[in-house]
């Protein structure tokens, strides 16, 4: 099937994803290194600069990530616009840009809020915390948007309606992952302030709550594992293709797990930090694609892009055939 939409914005949409999976991922190199108070708690400028001059490493980190966020913003409001002008009214595309339009504002609005209230290097609050889960997970919602754009504008079978047992499991499986990512945040951030801060659990019992999550995240992943396999196999008769996109989730999960395990026993490098926040992003992308194709089997309909065509093929007549008055054809 040849996809509906211009090969530009097909190009365009799977750039401006993959552009803000790599600003995501600088963001966990910033918080991962206690860099967050690079800029001090300045905000749009860094220490009271535009530029700043003879910067710390700290202030280097921090202020790449501000310009790099700051790219993604217009950026995405271009895709955004590119689709309202290509997909009709009412479509899905639309709802997914629109989506994406918002989730990147809040993103804007949430980085700004950990700086200017100070949620940043080696500050243990739980407030941070909470500011911090609520961040990934708009992060994680600003990622499933771009993904069902891209995904739509390569062809991808667009749900119809959502309802039943189906719609259910796939709703658990979306659920769970936002969940475990969620215990996720708040246990790299345990692993922040006590590995790269050097706070003693100990002294200060609010790292010592934020270390015990450490815990219960691998239990979370066995449960989030077990509710997306059965989701998969809820799906199973949807078709061999979206059961193998959901076995492709279920053997990222289970990789994951498996860097996960390794991050603990490395002691939480910052590369491999960022190497279990990369399989992260890519999971739950993989994880929103299937979510879509199981849930377009059954009732699937594409949306086809607005084309406006030349006036001369709307009055074309059938070659050898001459139009007479009243409508007859000789």
């Amino acid at each position: 099937m040849t996809p509906p939409y211009p090969t530009r914005f097909r190009r365009l949409a799977w750039g401006v994803l993959g552009y803000n999976v790599l600003v995501i991922l600088w963001g966990g190199v910033v918080r991962a290194s206690g860099s967050g108070a690079g800029c001090g708690d300045h905000w749009p400028f860094c220490n009271g600069e535009v530029i700043p001059s003879n910067p710390a490493l700290n202030t280097v980190v921090e202020f790449a990530h501000r310009v790099t966020s700051g790219i993604a913003l217009p950026l995405v409001f271009f895709l955004v616009w590119r689709a309202f002008q290509l997909a009709p009214r009412g479509a899905a595309m639309r709802k997914a840009a629109g989506a994406a339009g918002v989730f990147i504002v809040l993103e804007a609005a949430l980085g700004a809020g950990l700086v200017l209230f100070e949620y940043v290097a080696y500050n243990p609050s739980y407030a941070r915390a909470v500011w911090m889960a609520g961040h990934l997970v708009n992060t994680l919602l600003l990622l499933g948007a771009l993904a069902l754009v891209a995904w739509w504008a390569s062809g991808g079978a667009v749900p119809r309606r959502v309802a039943g047992r189906r719609a259910v499991a796939v709703g658990a499986a979306l659920g769970a992952v936002l969940v475990l990512a969620v215990g996720g945040a708040v246990t790299a951030l345990g692993d922040t302030l006590v590995v790269g801060g050097g706070l003693d659990p100990a002294a200060d019992p609010v790292v010592a709550a934020l270390v015990s999550v450490r815990l219960f995240h691998p239990l979370m992943a066995f449960v989030a594992l077990g509710v997306v396999g059965a989701s998969v196999w809820q799906s199973r008769r949807s078709g061999q293709a979206v059961v193998g996109r959901g076995m492709t989730v279920l053997g990222l999960f289970v990789a994951q797990m498996g860097v996960g395990a390794l991050n603990v026993g490395l002691l939480v490098p910052v590369w491999l930090q960022i190497v279990h926040l990369l399989m992260t992003d890519v999971i739950w992308i993989a994880l929103v694609v299937w979510a879509a194709e199981a849930l377009a089997v059954s009732g699937p309909v594409r949306d086809a892009p607005v084309r406006h065509a030349p006036v001369r093929d709307a009055v074309r007549q059938p070659a050898g055939r001459l139009s007479r008055p009243g409508g007859m054809a000789a």
